[in-house]
């Protein structure tokens, strides 16, 4: 018995309908977005907030948004970039950093809605689980965490960011199990060890190790620290000056722009018509010039 091969027929062809471009190109998680973005029908067209965090290579981007029809609106925004105006030039991009940037969004957002003085947050990190308590004037600020492709693992970066906002004074949803030092055994949260994080003190440790095992690793790998003149034992003390700095002034420093510089061109600059008129008058005046004189030449000879 002969077996036909299946073919996909013109009608699954013209019935086929691609996904959107950031789905293919695998930027965006739309299952989890629709979630994020619905908002009940009776709140007549309230924002429904994001407290949304993105890592590059070098950068921490943290980010207030809401959902238009027209697309998302930024409400607030901070970077990882910013910390060194507060007085961190280096590891823009571990979890203490990631703390700093969610506190200094946080600080940021509430100082534009006129409520940090109602909700100053976890002045000092301790490493336990913080949640923001109502006021009587006004309810916080509240939002939802988006983390995007980010695989949400216990110790990532994301919530460091988010422990940030927490004590900052930001209402946001959340459970303590994914933070540093979370225990899946004993199912608790050990606050000494997520206190070491928000302190760098993993740095701290990995630097002393590193000294005694291999001290010309040690040199090459925090040179940029050794420039500074910061050991092992002023990391804890430089992240609470930060802390200190992003709650004195969370506000937003503009960029100077920078005038313009001539660029070098390399092309002919494209003549108007009355250039090039003017240039072929001035042309077949020499060629008529020249032209006169080689018959003056030759009638001479003659």
């Amino acid at each position: 018995m002969a077996f036909v091969k299946a073919q996909k027929s013109k009608a699954y062809f013209k019935r086929y309908q691609v996904k959107f471009k950031r789905r293919r190109e695998g930027k965006t998680d739309y299952r989890a977005r629709v979630r994020l973005i619905n908002q009940d029908k009776n709140k007549y067209n309230t924002p429904k907030y994001r407290f949304v965090v993105r890592f590059t290579n070098k950068d921490i981007v943290a980010q207030i948004v809401s959902a238009t029809i027209a697309g998302d609106m930024v409400l607030a925004s901070a970077y990882a970039h910013e910390l060194p105006r507060y007085g961190l030039d280096l590891g823009l991009t571990n979890y203490a950093a990631a703390y700093c940037t969610g506190l200094l969004l946080a600080r940021r957002v509430l100082k534009k809605l006129e409520m940090d003085g109602e909700y100053e947050g976890n002045v000092e990190a301790t490493g336990e689980d913080y949640s923001v308590e109502p006021a009587e004037s006004r309810r916080p600020f509240r939002a939802l965490l988006d983390v995007g492709l980010i695989q949400t693992t216990t110790g990532n970066r994301v919530f460091g960011a988010l422990k940030g906002a927490l004590d900052g004074g930001l209402d946001i949803p959340h459970g303590e199990k994914r933070f540093a030092g979370f225990d899946k055994d004993s199912k608790q949260l050990d606050p000494e060890t997520h206190r070491k994080y928000i302190y760098g003190g993993h740095v701290s440790a990995y630097m002393k190790a590193l000294e005694e095992d291999e001290p010309e690793r040690f040199q090459s790998h925090f040179s940029r620290y050794l420039k500074k003149g910061l050991s092992a034992d002023d990391i804890e003390a430089l992240y609470k000056k930060v802390h200190a700095a992003i709650r004195a002034d969370p506000s937003e420093k503009k960029s100077e722009k920078k005038p313009a510089t001539e660029h070098k061109r390399y092309n002919l600059k494209k003549l108007t018509y009355e250039e090039r008129r003017a240039r072929l008058i001035e042309r077949l005046n020499a060629l008529n010039a020249a032209t006169n004189e080689d018959q003056d030449d030759d009638e001479d000879d003659e």
